[in-house]
């Protein structure tokens, strides 16, 4: 039976998701809530989300789509162009490569695995801008946003997965 044009339509809309929502995050994150400090210490939400797209539905979430994201949050947060860009396809390609070890495993798992992943997008964030900048920046807001982002990530997780669970079933 030939799908008509709503099921197709419908079923692009699915498997867009994806990238909506982490598009989404990604534009989150750099909405002003006139917090003094907030801004440098604001959880990187479309990290979180490429980590569990990629862990869990790769197939929606493509290299190409983390690379526009990377450079859209690099426009809107100013910070030179292709830091995150280079950050979320490094996170990505990683997590591609663990992602059968990391799909399988409890919730605790994941977690670690998201804090390891954070501590080294934070580190490299770090170094790139160091780089870029030809001095050491000062890393403790560094740290403390990855602290916000271990915090954070649990709700963003469930959250993933409700969604997961009610809208992206498997074909």
């Amino acid at each position: 039976m030939i799908p008509s044009f709503w099921q197709r339509l419908d079923g692009l809309a699915r498997n867009l998701t994806p990238f909506g929502l982490t598009l989404m995050l990604a534009l989150l994150s750099v909405v002003p809530l006139h917090i003094p400090g907030f801004s440098r210490v604001a959880p990187l939400l479309a990290v979180m989300a490429i980590y569990h797209w990629t862990v869990y539905r790769p197939d929606l979430l493509p290299a190409v789509s983390v690379f526009l994201i990377g450079l859209l949050q690099d426009v809107l947060t100013a910070v030179p162009i292709g830091v995150n860009a280079l950050v979320f396809l490094g996170i990505y390609g990683v997590v591609l490569t663990q992602r059968q070890f990391f799909a399988s495993k409890s919730f605790a798992i994941v977690w670690l695995g998201f804090a390891l992943i954070a501590a080294a997008a934070e580190v490299m964030t770090w170094a790139l801008i160091s780089i870029y900048h030809g001095t050491l920046i000062d890393a403790r807001t560094m740290v403390v946003q990855y602290l916000v982002n271990l915090g954070c990530f649990p709700v963003l997780a469930w959250v993933f997965t409700r969604w997961q669970q009610a809208f992206l079933r498997l074909e």
